[in-house]
């Protein structure tokens, strides 16, 4: 491969990118605005996505997944952003909630709940936060206490993307309570149909609306022991290292919902008129289109290469998906917010979709880690 090639999209990647925007623009992005309205999951977002292979393209084919590489994920991902923020948070909380599966789970586990994603018939999310327990993980108070031969869960998660629609739980809990902080903690895959699993009302949000949001409610939930993903006691750097690769795909759906802001307003401006000509021709709107686009195109780099060091695994994975992230959704923030103002006051009503981007892109900044965590993530890197 020569230098050149280094910094250009295989043809492969180029061709998933043309199939997806395919799909995006027949299948989903038409519903978009309706999801938002109505708040309702995007079932003809996921019946299209799923029909194509690319509501969990991370899943390796031995289990009956795409095999896509992290980047052609993240690609899919921004994609499917570009059309509906909602709908990118399948193939996005599709690999979040079985990363920890592929990661760290036994053959066996990974044989019982991967093939089944793959093919559609079930989606996973990932329960890691509690009311008092946000970016502060390890002060989690959910129990997973050992049983006979299996575990009792009791306690509650919050914010937990897609509870309700997902099947399957990646669910952090408490196994020694005694241990020191953030030792104590244990990953299990619970069901939606465990008993003593309960859902919580959908959280009324700015954005996102197409994904529900709601609370997990623990019982006295109990669930067998060959339901444990990885070791006994290290769910916690378990739920950290999943978060190194995940936040790349939350940096991609920024990207995403920045460029689909992009596109909408460079569309507007040079059809709209004032004083006798097209808005695009005013300086003043040049310089800002030419700010939104360099950012947005440093920003999709960023996310980039941190996919590709995710791929292989690098030792500085950490801060770059921490940069991917925090960067990415800084950007989408400005632009989606320097989009709504080239529109005026057609940016401001809903008959345009770019009011929906731009409270679509607040939440990249808040969860899977707020920026001020990306930003202590990547500081704590530096002075290793």
């Amino acid at each position: 491969m020569s230098d050149v090639d280094l910094f250009r999209l295989s043809e492969d990647h180029q061709a998933l990118r043309e199939a997806v925007r395919a799909v995006v623009q027949a299948k989903v992005a038409p519903h978009a605005a309706d999801v938002d309205e109505r708040g309702v999951f995007p079932q003809q977002a996921y019946d299209a996505l799923r029909d194509a292979d690319f509501h969990a393209p991370h899943l390796p084919e031995q289990y009956g997944g795409a095999g896509a590489d992290a980047l052609a994920t993240c690609i899919v991902i921004e994609e499917v952003a570009r059309g509906c923020a909602s709908s990118s948070l399948i193939p996005a909380v599709n690999k979040l909630g079985t990363m920890p599966l592929l990661l760290a789970a036994s053959q066996e586990l990974k044989a019982r709940y991967l093939p089944p994603v793959a093919s559609g018939e079930a989606m996973f999310s990932y329960a890691l936060s509690e009311r008092e327990a946000g970016s502060d993980t390890a002060s989690m108070r959910c129990r997973a206490s050992e049983d006979g031969d299996g575990f009792v869960l009791s306690g509650q998660k919050s914010w937990i993307t897609n509870a309700g629609v997902s099947q399957y739980y990646t669910v952090l809990a408490v196994t020694d309570p005694d241990a020191p902080r953030g030792h104590g903690v244990s990953a299990f895959v619970v069901h939606a149909d465990d008993e003593g699993l309960t859902f919580g009302e959908p959280e009324r949000k700015m954005g996102i609306k197409g994904s529900p949001t709601r609370e997990l409610h623990f019982d006295h939930c109990r669930i067998p022991a060959d339901r444990l993903v990885g070791e006994r006691g290290e769910g916690l750097p378990l739920a950290l290292r999943t978060l190194d690769h995940t936040r790349v795909t939350i940096g991609a759906q920024a990207v995403g919902i920045a460029q689909g802001a992009l596109d909408h307003a460079l569309t507007y401006v040079k059809q709209r008129r004032q004083f006798g000509k097209a808005v695009a021709d005013f300086q003043g709107v040049q310089f800002m289109l030419a700010d939104m686009a360099m950012t947005l195109e440093a920003a999709r780099q960023l996310v980039y290469v941190a996919a590709a060091k995710s791929e292989r695994g690098d030792d500085d994975l950490p801060f770059f998906g921490a940069a991917a992230k925090c960067y990415a959704s800084d950007v989408a923030m400005q632009v989606t917010t320097d989009a709504v103002q080239l529109l005026g006051g057609a940016g401001y009503v809903k008959d345009f979709p770019l009011e929906r981007m731009m409270r679509d892109a607040k939440i990249t900044q808040i969860y899977e880690g707020t920026n001020q965590i990306q930003r202590l993530v990547m500081a704590r890197q530096l002075l290793r």
